[in-house]
Order: C-alpha cells, then structure tokens, then sequence
C-alpha cells in the first residue's frame, strides 16, 4: 500500500513578497505640497508687499516696508522719495454758530372739507392736487329741498306780514275811537297785544327764512383756506352727509408752512438767550441728505415744556414756501442759526483727522516737513470748520496725500489744492486716513461731527 502524505512547502525556493505600487493620487499629493512649498520660499524671500501708505508702526524692524521710525527696507518708498501732497492755508473768517436738529414739515392748517348738510352731490368743480383760494366753489349739492324749504318759509312770512299790517290799521282805528270815548279802554289794550303779537310771528317768520337761506346756501360747497387739494374722496351722484368722517376732499396749506423739529434741553438756553437780544433767528432746511438747501425761515416759537421722556423740546420754524420745495410730513435737516463767531480760524473740514487721542491735522512748515498739529474744533459751516485751539491764520495743513505722512517727513507740496491735475496719491474713503507714530485711526468721519451745521 501506498501511503500519500501532504504536500511541503519548498523551503529552498520561497516566494518573492509581492512589491507595493504608487497610486496616481499619491503622486499628485506629492507635487502639490512640492509646489506649495516653494511658492512659500518666494514669497517670503521675493514677494513680500510694500507697507501700505498711511500704516505707520512704531520703531523696530518695520518689514520691508517703511514702517515706523527706524523701519525702512526695501519693500516700500524710497529713503529720498519725498510724498506729495496739496496743502491749504488756514484762513480768518467768520463762521456761524449754529445747531442741527432733524425736522418734519407740518401744515399750518389742513381742513377736510365736509358737507354741512345732507343730500345728494350732483357737481364737483375741482380736480385733484389743484390749487384753491379761500371761498373757491368746490362742489354742490341738490338744492331743490332747500329751495323749497326756503319759498315755504317765505310765503309764512309774506302772510303773517299781511297780519300784521292789519292788525295795526284795527288798532289805530281803536286809537280814534277810544280818543271820542265810543269804545272801552280795554278793548284798545286787546288790540295793542294782538299786534305785538303778530309783530312776534312776523320776526320768528324772518329767522326762519334767513335759516332756510343759510342752508340753500350750504349746498355750495367753498373752500375754507387757501392751499393744495388731496385725492378726492367721493364721486358726483353719492349721498353725502355731515357727519362723514372722510369728507370730500382735504385742503392743505402750502405757503406758508412750517416745520416741527426738537433739540436737546441742554441747547435750549442758548436759543432763548438769542431769541431774548430781540433777533430773529434764521433757519435752514435741507433735505435728507444735506446736499440741497430747500428753504429759509424764520424760528416761529418755542414750546412750553420739555419732553421729560427724550429729554428734548419742539421748536417751530416758518417758510414762505414760494417754490413748494417743502412738503408736508417731508423730512429735513434743519440748522438753526443762533449768532456768528467772528475772526475764527478756518480750515476745511476735510482736513481734520480723528485718531483715539482726539482731532489733529497735518501741518506743514517752511522747511516742507510734517508735523502732527493737536486742535479744538469749533463750529462748522459748510465744508469749512473752525479751529479754536492749534492753529493760528497762515499755518499750512494738508488736505489731500496725508495717507502717507507720518511725524517729521518731508513732503512734495506738489500744487494749490484747487489744482485738480497734480500727481497726488489718492485718497482713502473717510475714516482710513493715517494717524500719527503710535497712533490709530478711531474709524469716524474726518468731517468733525458736532451740534453746529455743515
């Protein structure tokens, strides 16, 4: 018998371990942090950005870029280069003291028109957004009712006055008869009160026609103020009442008009104290955006009590309103002129920047050298503002390329500032300008935002 054992593995011959193979996406990972690594080494050695204009940080290195004091390299201006820049020259002038106060244009009379009396309107001679005068027709109503109303009241009078006439001639026969003793005393006296008493039918006869008059004469339907008319409330062949609450039609006085607007409790003595030399005070409206002057008023009055929950008191201010530019419930700015600050110091408000210690500008000197200027600002007019504190007339203060000032560099004064044409950097929006060494913008406007106007 033969006798099958199991099959030994070769262990002279062993199998070769089989070899691990790179997969396509290995491949691609492998390149990209290659790739990636290198575009790191070129920028930091080659592609470092210049120090943005306007960034000026303190000592140290610096980067590549001028930095701060001590940090120049070779990313940012050139050492030599000078930065350009236009400068105006702070001038004496006077400027307003005003305060600014946000406002609603009110009507000083608005009348819805109603009828007087009930009936049927049968004509209407307006049309909408027309313009009436006070006692203009506006509409009518069916008078025939009245009309009759009226001859009744007429003919009670025209047959009491006959009555009356009567009675009288009966008490002067009396009178005559009396006088030759052919009648009693007290049948004269009757006759007296009988014609006292038709002379009072006689009058009540009157009151009612002139009351039925009044009435037929409500059936014309006039304007009760001079002003624009709304949208017309009902159409000719309605029954219209008196007690209807839209009316017809509703007139709003147009000129002159007025306008609601309120200011602080704190500025309230300085109002009364110009209202008290006698004068009267100006005031402007402008639109929403304060780039349109609308109108010019006069300040009207002042009300009798602060409003204890905003702390604030109302003011009314009135416009002749020719041109209509006000319109009613429109919003305004309004700037309430209170007096004029004489031979102030003024710079455009351009100029002025704002950086956590408060406002400074850029001055230049004679030898073309920035310098960091700390000011007090007074009120403002336009684009101008006044400096009350840091400058003095004639100083020259930068308006356009502070971006790239910093304390004690020299600068190109590259042309006037209404030379629009020269080379000047531009300028970032409002609130990125540059501070000086140390530093930071606080990111409000430039423009000085206080209670006086623009």
């Amino acid at each position: 018998m033969t006798t099958t054992s199991d099959a030994q593995p070769d262990l002279t011959h062993p199998e070769p371990t089989p070899r691990r193979r790179f997969r396509p996406w290995q491949w691609l990972i492998g390149l990209l942090l290659v790739a990636g690594g290198a575009g790191l080494v070129w920028y930091y050695d080659f592609g470092t950005p210049a120090a943005r204009p306007g960034q000026f940080g303190g000592g140290g290195g610096g980067g590549r870029g001028p930095g701060g004091p001590g940090g120049g390299g070779p990313g940012g201006r050139r050492p030599d280069e000078k930065p350009p820049v236009r400068v105006v020259t702070a001038e004496t002038r006077n400027i307003g003291v005003a305060l600014k106060a946000l406002g609603t244009v009110t009507p000083i009379n608005t009348v819805t028109v109603r009828p007087r009396l009930d009936g049927e309107l049968v004509k209407a001679h307006f049309t909408e957004g027309q313009r009436v005068r006070e006692g203009q027709l506006l509409a009518e109503i069916d008078a025939r009712p009245y009309e009759v109303a009226l001859a009744q009241a007429q003919g009670n009078k025209a047959e009491n006055d006959a009555r009356l006439n009567n009675a009288r001639a009966d008490f002067a026969t009396y009178q005559s008869l009396f006088e030759r003793q052919l009648i009693p005393k007290q049948q004269l006296t009757a006759q007296e009160a009988l014609v006292k008493q038709v002379e009072g039918t006689v009058q009540s006869n009157d009151a009612q026609v002139n009351n039925a008059k009044l009435q037929l004469s409500y059936t014309k339907i006039v304007a009760p103020i001079s002003g624009r008319l709304g949208l017309r409330q009902v159409d000719v062949g309605n029954l219209v009442r008196s007690g209807d609450a839209n009316g017809i039609v509703v007139i709003t006085q147009m000129q002159p008009i007025s306008v609601l607007f309120t200011v602080p409790e704190t500025d309230l003595p300085a109002v009364l104290d110009a209202m008290g030399r006698g004068q009267r005070l100006a005031v402007q409206a402008w639109d929403r955006a304060e780039t349109t002057q609308l109108a010019t008023g006069t300040l009207q009055t002042v009300d009798n009590q602060i409003d204890t929950t905003t702390g604030t008191i109302r003011l009314r201010a009135v416009f002749v309103n020719a041109d209509d530019k006000l319109f009613p419930n429109q919003f305004v700015n309004i700037v309430l002129s209170l007096s004029t600050l004489r031979d102030a110091t003024v710079v455009p408000s351009a100029t002025i920047q704002r950086a956590s210690f408060g406002t400074f500008v850029y001055g230049v000197n004679d030898e073309n050298k920035a310098t960091v200027r700390r000011v007090t600002l007074g009120p403002a007019e336009g684009e101008r503002v006044a400096v009350t504190e840091g400058l003095k007339p004639g100083d020259r203060v930068v308006l356009e390329g502070v971006d790239q000032l910093r304390e004690g560099v020299t600068v190109e004064v590259v042309a006037a500032a209404t030379d629009r044409d020269a080379p000047v950097a531009p300028r970032r929006p409002r609130g990125q300008r540059g501070a000086p060494p140390g530093q930071a913008t606080t990111g409000a406007k430039a423009e000085p935002k206080s209670e006086t106007k623009r």
